[in-house]
């Protein structure tokens, strides 16, 4: 008798709209986010892929409607100065963490924090 598969952990995956999921992947790459995989129906149509970091996952999607053009999505990180550092953005403090805001190549905006120790 085979014991029953665990169920897969439940999550919210954020879906940005891309206009090259190459192109994204590349970007979020410097975030830290490998290609996990991609899928077309066809030669030639949107693709629809995932990046992850760690347990941190995104869609990437190139089909219209997917989702909207300026999506915000927070991402907490151990080390916002780091990120910062390879974007060359200069984070703030907030009351609730240190912080810096994003672009991707499409526009999707990204907020990124480390969390203050006493938060």
């Amino acid at each position: 008798m085979t014991e029953p598969r665990p169920s897969p952990p439940e999550e919210a995956i954020p879906v940005l709209h891309v206009r090259d999921a190459a192109t994204a992947a590349a970007w979020y790459a410097r975030l830290g986010f490998v290609r996990q995989w991609e899928h077309r129906f066809e030669p030639g149509f949107p693709v629809f892929a995932e990046v992850a970091r760690g347990p941190v996952r995104l869609f990437l999607s190139e089909h219209l409607g997917d989702a909207r053009p300026d999506t915000l999505v927070y991402l907490r990180v151990r080390d916002v100065d780091a990120v910062a550092a390879e974007f060359g953005a200069e984070p703030v403090d907030a009351p609730w963490a240190r912080e810096v805001e994003l672009r991707d190549p499409d526009g999707n905006r990204l907020r990124v924090g480390t969390p203050h120790p006493e938060a």
